[in-house]
């Protein structure tokens, strides 16, 4: 699932949940509307938990009430950091940063950046166009290369960190 907000018709990517994940919690816990809405990228099975039947549970089961918290806090944590990044790296460096872990994911095999290159943009809170010309630069650059119809293989891991370090990136493997 991408929950994703659009302010002023831009949509960008919140945060993403995959199996087990929660979503809807503001206006469980706090009441008032939902803050973003949930997009599912697959066919998706949902469980919708009614507060009573939640508080009931969390009576019953009070290490319940902490699992949702360190779920919601490491939410916070995550949502802290995409900001972090959005405010203080260059769409390029977010992208290579974005190639690395896509990389790792595949075992170094080719890979998509996402369901869509507007989807990976709203991840890296900027707009499509602005995705492909920062994909050039990385080509041209020698990092990334073409492996098939929207696919990529990041040439060399090491180089990619390096010139993310180089541009004033920090750590990506942070």
């Amino acid at each position: 699932m991408r929950v994703v907000r659009a302010p002023g018709g831009r949509q960008y990517t919140v945060h993403t949940e995959g199996p087990g994940g929660t979503l809807g919690e503001v206006p469980l816990f706090a009441g008032g509307r939902y803050p973003a809405t949930a997009l599912a990228a697959e066919p998706t099975l949902c469980l919708v938990l009614r507060r009573d039947a939640l508080a009931r549970a969390i009576a019953a089961d009070p290490e319940l009430a902490f699992r949702l918290l360190a779920r919601l806090a490491e939410r916070v944590r995550t949502v802290v950091s995409r900001l972090d990044r959005r405010t203080s790296q260059t769409v390029p460096v977010r992208l290579a940063t974005l190639l690395l872990a896509r990389h790792a994911e595949a075992g170094g095999a080719p890979f998509t950046l996402g369901a869509t290159q507007a989807e990976a943009a709203e991840e890296l809170g900027t707009v499509r166009e602005v995705l492909v010309r920062a994909l050039r630069t990385l080509r041209e650059a020698g990092l990334v290369e073409a492996a098939g119809r929207a696919r990529f293989r990041v040439r060399d891991p090491a180089a990619v960190r390096g010139w993310i370090g180089a541009q004033g990136g920090g750590d990506p493997r942070r």
